[in-house]
């Protein structure tokens, strides 16, 4: 009778045991970084891409007439003015003036310079689009540059939450008024703070003082 009572208990725990075991698998989730996921993931970007230069592409095409080069950050780009006098452009270390306008590959105005604003912008210090931030990098002073943007170096698949959709390519003017080393740029702000009116870059002012905050700040921390 004890013998036939081990053989029960031991059946009792390697039921429960295996009972166990399944249940701890099934609720086991599904995970997302398998090497499946993260192929399909790859291909589908790949793809999204592809579409988008084949878009780019075509509007280069519709008009030969405009020499548009590639660069190697992955964006196309255009002069509308030129400089062919300075050599220098701006880097970490400047603070860049600039407009810029922003259209869809048809021609459409998402926004314009006038919502948009003058910029001024701490170089590879600030948060702006990536292709700005590259684009901006290749002008010289008193240029103004058509750039092409695919949505990876615009605002991605995510848009802007605003006007700019998922996944949206770019047309982007960008017009460089200015830019100056951070030192000089803290010094206009002294004789700003110390009552002598002299606008930042040449820009009004009244326009720029909120911008010259911003940027103030940035360089601070």
């Amino acid at each position: 009778m004890k013998y036939l009572k081990n053989i029960l208990c031991v059946i009792l725990v390697t039921f429960m045991v295996f009972s166990c075991k399944q249940s701890q698998e099934a609720r086991r989730p599904i995970s997302h970084t398998s090497g499946s996921f993260m192929k399909k993931s790859a291909e589908r970007n790949k793809k999204l891409i592809a579409t988008e230069e084949e878009q780019i592409d075509s509007l280069i095409k519709s008009n030969p007439k405009v020499k548009y080069m590639a660069s190697t950050k992955g964006y196309w780009y255009t002069y509308v003015v030129q400089n062919d006098i300075d050599t220098i452009t701006p880097k970490k270390g400047d603070v860049a003036f600039f407009n810029y306008e922003l259209k869809d590959l048809k021609g459409n105005v998402i926004y314009s310079e006038v919502e948009l604003k003058p910029q001024t912008y701490a170089v590879d210090k600030q948060n702006v689009m990536t292709g700005i931030r590259e684009g901006i990098k290749l002008m010289h002073k008193n240029e103004k540059v058509i750039f092409l943007f695919p949505s990876h170096i615009a605002y991605g698949y995510h848009g802007d939450d605003k006007k700019i959709g998922p996944n949206q390519p770019l047309v982007c003017t960008v017009t460089l008024h200015n830019f100056i080393s951070e030192v000089a740029f803290k010094k206009e702000i002294q004789l700003r703070e110390s009552g002598v009116l002299t606008p930042v870059s040449n820009e009004a002012p009244k326009t720029q003082t909120k911008l010259v905050n911003k940027i103030k700040d940035t360089l601070t921390n």
